[in-house]
């Protein structure tokens, strides 16, 4: 670096040419820069990364979907069972694999092969793993035959009980008496009760039935939990047909806890009438059943 010198009166000044001093009021000095000042530039504001659920991958897939992430992980995941993909006993890729392969977080995963274990599609080894449970039996039926639930798992060898029942007299609701075609408040029984196969949870029924066909009191203590097997021995009033509807249904809270499962996992919904050969309802029943468990069919003929 070249220095060079100048004389201001007798005062000597020594300064670099590429910044010269210049002076200021008071005696201050300053060096005048040829380079241009670099621009001013707020430091940008470094934000915290959102906690996700899901991979950003996923994110698109998922977001149109209402149900939570934990129901669509466990649809997913079972479609990865599918036959001839996996065996009974055939262990399943580690939670870092099957998360990145589905595109969905570990904690989502988790919760989903929580509820799967719960079903019975899985077994899980604390330190081994994951692997495919063996395929458990299923109450299977065709809905044009009316038929209980008792009589169908009869056929498969399964065990059937009941538990939880809850048998009371009062008035129907505005809804239950639409059900059953009558008029409002009209005096019924309510059976409401949980059933179970071979020990597992699998229903939940609830009959409505018009006090003037049942009473609280003729339900004897082996009654095990059909209310229709108890009409058909009983031999009055005579049975003529059922008018049945199928919808799917999250479950809410008192199902959750009644069938052990996690609210909002899918259900299959059959609300029914029951009619006598004189045309009158009588039964009017809202039944739920835990997928996996049961499998229906229908007949159709060609019109």
């Amino acid at each position: 670096m070249r220095l060079a010198f100048w004389r201001i009166g007798g005062i000597i000044i020594a300064g670099c040419r590429q910044a010269p001093l210049s002076i200021l009021a008071r005696g201050q000095t300053s060096y005048n820069s040829s380079l241009p000042a670099a621009p001013h530039r707020p430091r940008a504001r470094q934000e915290r990364p959102k906690t996700s659920l899901v991979t950003p991958k996923a994110q698109t897939r998922l977001r149109a979907d209402p149900r939570p992430l934990y129901a669509q992980a466990c649809e997913a995941v079972k479609k990865l069972l599918q036959p001839g993909v996996y065996a009974p006993g055939d262990r399943l890729p580690s939670e870092h694999e099957l998360s990145a392969q589905l595109g969905i977080s570990r904690p989502t995963l988790r919760e989903a092969l929580r509820l799967l274990e719960e079903e019975g599609v899985i077994i899980r080894r604390h330190g081994v793993g994951t692997f495919v449970a063996a395929a458990r039996p299923v109450i299977e039926g065709g809905l044009e035959v009316l038929e209980s639930i008792d009589r169908m798992a009869e056929r498969r060898g399964l065990r059937t009980a009941m538990s939880e029942a809850t048998i009371i007299e009062r008035p129907a609701t505005r809804g239950e008496s639409a059900g059953l075609a009558a008029r409002d408040a009209l005096p019924v029984t309510e059976v409401a009760r949980v059933i179970t196969a071979n020990g597992k949870r699998v229903a939940h029924l609830t009959d409505i039935i018009p006090q003037e066909y049942l009473r609280q009191s003729e339900l004897a203590a082996d009654f095990r939990g059909s209310v229709l097997d108890l009409l058909t021995a009983r031999g009055w009033p005579l049975l003529s047909h059922s008018r049945t509807e199928l919808v799917a249904e999250a479950a809410d809270g008192d199902l959750a806890r009644a069938l052990h499962i996690q609210r909002g996992a899918p259900l299959l919904r059959l609300e029914a009438q029951l009619f006598a050969q004189d045309g009158q309802v009588v039964d009017y029943s809202v039944s739920h059943f835990v997928p996996g468990h049961f499998r229906f069919h229908v007949v159709r003929r060609i019109g």
